[in-house]
C-alpha cells in the first residue's frame, strides 16, 4: 500500500452513478493502492457516545438515504467483515468501547468502497465517531489504531472536506466554487502537507470559515483519525474537486 491511512470525501451517494471527477479519482485509486488485508472505516454517518466497532462477519449494506433513484437502493455491495481485525482494534482502543455484532456499512462506507474495490472482496470493519468529543479525541483514536497499518490494514476516514448543506441546498447544481470553500480547503491542504498537527487540531479557531464549512463536525472528524494513524503526521492531498460550488470532495493520503 502507498498509505497507512486515507481520508475520503463521500459527498452525495449519487457519485456512485454519476460521472464526476471524484468518482473517476476513486475508481483509479483502487488500481493505485491495491487491496489491503482489511479496511477499518471511520464513518461520519455512524454516531455514538463512545467508540463503537462492527464485529459482523457479513455486515449488511445500510440504505441510510432518502429520495434517491432505485438503483442506489438496489446496489448490491456486500464485502465481508473482519471480526479478528475488530478484536485487535478493540484491544488497541481500550475502554470505553461498544462492540456491535450487527453493525452494517452505511453510505459513507459503501459509496466509496464500491468504487475503489467494486468486487467487494476487501473486508471492512466500521468504527463510529463521537460528535461531541472533537478533533483531539479522534486524533487519539487514530494514534491508538496506528499499529494496524503494520499488519496491512488500511485506516480509512470517510466524511466530507466541507459540509455546508444549507449553502448546498439553496444553490443550483454547478457553478463556481464559493470563496469560503476555496479558502478553507486551501488552508486544510497547506496545513496537512506541512505536517502542522497542532494547527489542524485547532482548526476551529485557525482555519478560515471553519464553522460555515462545518456547522457540525462529524464529517471532518474521520480526517483526524486518519491523521492520527499517520506515522509522519503529514498528509498529501490526492484529489480536489467541489460539488455545486460548496461540497469539497478532497481526499488525503497519509504515510
Amino acid at each position: 500500500m502507498d498509505f497507512s491511512a486515507l481520508y475520503l470525501s463521500h459527498g452525495s451517494p449519487m457519485m456512485v452513478l454519476e460521472d464526476t471527477p471524484a468518482r473517476a479519482f476513486l475508481t483509479e485509486l483502487g488500481k493505485r493502492i491495491g487491496k489491503p488485508r482489511a479496511v477499518l472505516a471511520v464513518s461520519a454517518h455512524w454516531l455514538s457516545a463512545v467508540p463503537a466497532l462492527g464485529f459482523a462477519a457479513w455486515p449488511d449494506k445500510i440504505n441510510d438515504i432518502t429520495g434517491f433513484p432505485p438503483a442506489l437502493y438496489q446496489l448490491a455491495y456486500a464485502p465481508p467483515g473482519a471480526p479478528d481485525v475488530a478484536a485487535r482494534a478493540a484491544d488497541l482502543l481500550g475502554e470505553p468501547l461498544r462492540r456491535d455484532p450487527g453493525a452494517g456499512i452505511d453510505h459513507a462506507i459503501w459509496s466509496v468502497m464500491s468504487l475503489i474495490w467494486p468486487e467487494a472482496d476487501v473486508p471492512v470493519v466500521p468504527l463510529s465517531v463521537q460528535p461531541e468529543d472533537g478533533p483531539r479525541h479522534h486524533y487519539d483514536l487514530g494514534r491508538r489504531l496506528r499499529p494496524l497499518s503494520e499488519d496491512g490494514i488500511l485506516i480509512m476516514g470517510t466524511g466530507a472536506a466541507t459540509h455546508g448543506l444549507e449553502d448546498y441546498f439553496r444553490r443550483p447544481a454547478g457553478g463556481p466554487t464559493e470563496p469560503h470553500v476555496a479558502e478553507f480547503t486551501h488552508w486544510l491542504a497547506e496545513t496537512t502537507e506541512s505536517g502542522d498537527v497542532a494547527a489542524l487540531l485547532d482548526y476551529r479557531d485557525l482555519a478560515p470559515h471553519a464553522e460555515r464549512n462545518h456547522p457540525t463536525e462529524e464529517h471532518l472528524l474521520p480526517f483526524f483519525s486518519a491523521l492520527g494513524a499517520s506515522r509522519s503526521g503529514r498528509g498529501t492531498r490526492l484529489h480536489h474537486s467541489v460539488d455545486s460550488g460548496v461540497l469539497a470532495m478532497d481526499a488525503y493520503g497519509f504515510d
